[in-house]
């Protein structure tokens, strides 16, 4: 989880830092430099890509014996694959934009944000869509996990 936390904390901080071209303000959907514009593809794309890329993962693993558990041969990973990840994208990226109209709707329109602050919110909110679409992805596809199980045959001789 690490792994994934760590970078998109660092790389989306960066990105939304050096995104505002006016470090003294931005605002929520006005602009060319607005928050909706670096939460809104991140909130979308972040879990799909994390999503489609855990189950990957997980299912690989499986496949290469490093890990205990099989993947059910009745399940259909591509299709699982893309409608988890769509669901994910979809639902992340409707609730970022109800907290950003939200957020517009409590605030004047002319009310100026500060950049520092909103790129540190856009990495926190990387970070956390970077632990929960590193699990979610898990829990679905553990319904679908099975450890196998080994049968040792064995001659039973009477004497």
């Amino acid at each position: 989880m690490i792994y994934y936390v760590l970078p998109n904390v660092f790389f989306n901080f960066i990105i939304a830092y050096a995104s505002f071209n006016e470090l003294g303000y931005t605002h929520f959907f006005a602009g060319t430099q607005c928050l909706a514009r670096l939460t809104l593809p991140m909130a979308i794309f972040l879990p799909v890509v994390l999503t489609i890329d855990i189950i990957k993962r997980v299912t690989d693993a499986s496949e290469q014996g490093a890990i205990e558990f099989m993947v059910d041969e009745k399940l259909n990973i591509k299709k699982l694959m893309t409608k988890l990840s769509i669901l994910h994208g979809i639902i992340t990226g409707l609730l970022v934009l109800c907290f950003l109209l939200l957020g517009q709707l409590s605030l004047s329109k002319y009310h100026k944000l500060d950049a520092l602050e909103m790129a540190i919110l856009v990495g926190v909110l990387a970070g956390l869509l970077s632990v929960l679409f590193t699990y979610l992805p898990i829990r679905k596809l553990r319904t679908h996990l099975y450890k196998p199980v080994t049968v040792i045959n064995s001659e039973i001789s009477n004497h």
